[in-house]
């Protein structure tokens, strides 16, 4: 059974919106040792309703470890005191790889704060634009991609 993915676009060369404050008791940090576990769990936890599947742990670990696109300091996560909530995933190639949101903490606007660091982060570094993949039935997801000007380039079956 094959299924449609859409892989989206932001473009970073025009305006973004102002960096909004994160509420309080939410910080972003960026992935390390510590948050792995934690981090894979939530990926587990996020993609478990058919929105796309995560290796084992020791699998995404050595994957993670070896795949040359892979910074450390471009893995976002967002952390409630000491929960991991969220965690957005990118690559060097200006490529978000996951963007996840504990379901319990979904519907605050952490996922879209979530996305705009990732843009602004990227715009610092000088990229013209962002790129993800979606599966084309997580309209919840779509939603808040399209809200934020992320317009699509390729329809995929995979």
């Amino acid at each position: 059974m094959s299924a449609a993915c859409l892989l989206l676009r932001k473009d970073l060369r025009g305006p973004l919106p102002p960096a909004r404050p994160w509420p309080e008791g939410f910080t972003v940090s960026t992935l390390s040792a510590s948050l792995t576990q934690p981090v894979h769990a939530l990926l587990v936890e996020g993609y478990a309703g058919g929105q796309g599947s995560v290796p084992s742990f020791a699998a995404w670990q050595h994957t993670l470890a070896h795949d040359a696109e892979y910074d450390p300091a471009l893995c976002f996560v967002l952390l409630h005191a000491t929960r991991v909530v969220g965690v957005a995933l990118a690559w060097t190639s200006a490529y978000l790889k996951d963007l996840v949101i504990d379901p319990a903490y979904q519907g605050r606007g952490l996922g879209s704060a979530l996305l705009e660091h990732v843009f602004a982060i990227f715009r610092q570094r000088g990229e013209p634009c962002v790129d993800l993949k979606v599966m084309a039935h997580n309209l919840k997801a779509r939603d808040m991609y399209a809200r934020h000007g992320m317009a699509l380039v390729q329809y995929e079956t995979v």
